[in-house]
């Protein structure tokens, strides 16, 4: 079996569901994310916010090198967690798909941005922080605000992981354990065709 490579947006359970579907499959479990703060010291926010989407892109680009090589050394395959910007990164979903299965994993709209609100702070001069760098970006004065420009990137991101996505996962509101046998599911339908 080809590694298992997830993506989707923040919040749509790459991580949670990544772990358990490595501890299913007994196969290592790695984050995209984890190995750009390993290789550079800075997290995948703080990296963009710092140096750029570019810079970004390239950090992402060498720790999806990184780990081809790690994989391919050892010979094994891994359940991995993708960043989620991964959709506009060519260069390394071209050396990931080399890997394994695209399996996109589609949030509800409504459940992603209750939990990008739930974890927004307003700051001392009453702007907000701690929001996505797509969102920050846009210097939103407001949490509809927020919410208006969370539904815009949720339809344009929506379609760009449909686009690269070998298999898609629609997650329900329900107890990880559904989400989990779901995903199992379409991932080994997948497999054996």
């Amino acid at each position: 079996m080809n590694s298992i490579i997830l993506m989707g947006i923040k919040h749509c359970g790459k991580s949670t569901q990544g772990k358990l579907l490595a501890k299913e499959f007994a196969v290592p479990f790695y984050d995209t994310d984890d190995i750009i703060t390993e290789v550079t010291s800075l997290s995948p926010r703080e990296l963009y916010a710092s140096q750029g989407e570019r810079e970004f892109m390239a950090a992402e680009l060498e720790a999806c090198r990184y780990l081809c090589k790690k994989l391919s050394e050892k010979k094994e395959w891994a359940v991995i967690a993708t960043g989620g910007g991964i959709c506009k990164n060519t260069e390394a979903l071209s050396v990931l798909h080399a890997m394994g299965t695209f399996v996109f994993l589609q949030a509800d709209e409504e459940i992603a941005a209750a939990r990008i609100i739930r974890e927004a702070r307003v700051n001392a001069d009453g702007g907000l922080e701690n929001l996505p760098a797509y969102i920050a970006k846009k210097n939103p004065h407001s949490l509809d605000e927020v919410r208006t420009m969370f539904h815009d990137f949720y339809v344009e991101r929506s379609k760009q992981y449909r686009s690269v996505a070998d298999v898609c996962v629609v997650m329900q509101n329900a107890p990880k354990a559904v989400n989990l046998k779901r995903i199992s599911d379409a991932v080994k339908k997948f497999t054996a065709s």
